[in-house]
């Protein structure tokens, strides 16, 4: 019994999901906020509005 209890607590058969799933949620924050800071770059900017002048 005890050496099952002990097999199941080694095991680290999750832990490599635990750690993509940390690495993909950094990677979703750091493109969320790169979007926000362009977004409002160019909202300032004007850059959609005199596209098509420029056009």
């Amino acid at each position: 019994m005890y050496r099952r209890v002990r097999t199941r607590i080694d095991q680290e058969s999750g832990q490599g999901l635990a750690e993509y799933a940390l690495i993909l949620g950094l990677i979703a924050a750091v493109c969320i906020g790169a979007l926000t800071g362009l977004g409002s770059a160019i909202a300032n900017s004007g850059g959609f509005t005199s596209l098509p002048g420029a056009l």
